[in-house]
């Protein structure tokens, strides 16, 4: 069949040009190629040849690089959706376990040195209880407002920048958090940070946690920019 490479090289050049979640951006260039094949189907039963008909479908389609700018911003909005979900359920079993880890080796926390906490670790440690629920409830309002934008005719371009946006800022905001109460025990009483094993580790994971949802957070910025 002379020519037949024409839809799979355009193909191969749309490929080329996405970038986001794997499994979004296969069914995007399967439904592109479900298109151009049926293009092409109509234009041979027109008598047009094999290699013309392609070309045509291909032209009828639209230059690549346009193609790829409107499947990109659908390709970062499906990144903004998939980093909310993970927070929203990541975040609050993350702070449950912390807490159960507390409840089950420690109990009640021992005074602090000088028998008084001092107010600027309370507000700290008082903001670092309550920012995995409001991460989490924020993600969900994000989510259901996304819906509902997408349904009034708002572009994925602008609503992968909202899911990237809070996505970035809450899960950054999170990590500030318990990065805050970690420097901030540390620099109060060391010994209590390394006083049980369960509570240090879970303590590790909920940075490595809130460190690979930040990679995803960012990566809603970087495919949303192609």
């Amino acid at each position: 069949m002379a020519d037949a490479g024409v839809i799979d090289r355009y193909l191969a050049d749309l490929d080329r040009r996405l970038r986001g979640p794997g499994p979004v951006k296969g069914d995007l260039l399967a439904e592109a190629r479900d298109s151009l094949a049926d293009a092409a189907e109509a234009y041979r039963a027109g008598g047009v040849p094999e290699a013309e008909a392609q070309r045509l479908a291909v032209a009828e389609f639209g230059p690549a690089h346009v193609i790829a700018r409107d499947y990109q911003s659908v390709l970062a909005l499906a990144q903004g959706s998939r980093t909310l979900r993970a927070m929203l359920f990541a975040v609050p079993l993350m702070y449950s376990i912390w807490g159960l880890n507390q409840v089950f080796w420690i109990g009640e926390w021992p005074p602090l040195p000088g028998g008084v906490m001092p107010d600027w670790y309370r507000v700290i440690a008082h903001i670092n209880d309550r920012i995995g629920w409001i991460a989490a409830a924020t993600a969900l309002l994000t989510l259901v407002a996304s819906r509902y934008l997408a349904r009034r005719g708002t572009s994925t371009e602008a609503l992968g920048r909202l899911t990237g946006s809070v996505s970035v800022g809450m899960v950054g905001l999170a990590l500030f958090c318990n990065v805050s109460i970690m420097v901030a025990t540390l620099h109060l009483d060391p010994e209590r940070m390394m006083s049980s094993p369960p509570m240090t580790s879970a303590s590790l994971v909920s940075l490595l946690v809130l460190g690979r949802l930040m990679v995803l957070a960012r990566r809603c910025f970087s495919f949303a920019s192609g």
